[in-house]
């Protein structure tokens, strides 16, 4: 008989619905900024050592998303740091936004790559006025405004804001 100790026992020894479950519950009671802080965590915390082919696997099926706070699960809403909400937008476009572009009923915001979807985050919360929703790619979101002239409104209130001083 194989006697397994709980600092060895690997992501073979969990079946994915345990693995993910224990994934789910570390985001959600601990701040994690990368695949590699939270394969740290799996290991040291649960004692699961999973590669990272598997945990990005992991993290899809879970449909985690990355935010200003770290990775969150659906549906969470992180502690926000105290402030107004257009304080914080103003900080997360001043350190995110490259350009903004209205075209029709779009305002179409450009981002380094990578950063498109944090900043959508912010843009969701900020709930600006004449927003109807965001979505968010690598580096450019799609702002959708109600009308044309709340189009116009929203880039010269992004605008406005990312200029603003900290």
């Amino acid at each position: 008989m194989t006697v397994y100790s709980h600092a060895s026992v690997t992501a073979t020894a969990h079946s994915p619905v345990q693995r993910r479950a224990r994934i789910a519950a570390l985001i959600g009671s601990t701040q994690v900024w990368s695949q590699q802080e939270l394969a740290t965590l799996l290991k040291r915390r649960e004692g699961i050592v999973v590669t990272q082919a598997t945990l990005s696997r992991d993290l899809t099926e879970l449909a985690v998303v990355k935010g200003p706070n770290g990775y969150m699960m659906p549906g969470a809403s992180p502690a926000l740091p105290t402030g107004d909400r257009d304080a914080m937008l103003a900080t997360a476009l001043r350190q995110h936004l490259v350009s903004v572009t209205r075209g029709g009923t779009l305002v179409v915001l450009r981002t380094p790559s990578g950063h498109a979807n944090s900043l959508a985050i912010e843009l969701d919360r900020a709930g600006l006025p004449g927003t109807l929703g965001t979505i968010a790619g690598d580096d450019t979101i799609f702002v959708a405004a109600e009308d044309l002239a709340a189009a116009t409104s929203l880039a010269r209130t992004i605008e406005r804001l990312a200029r603003s001083a900290a």
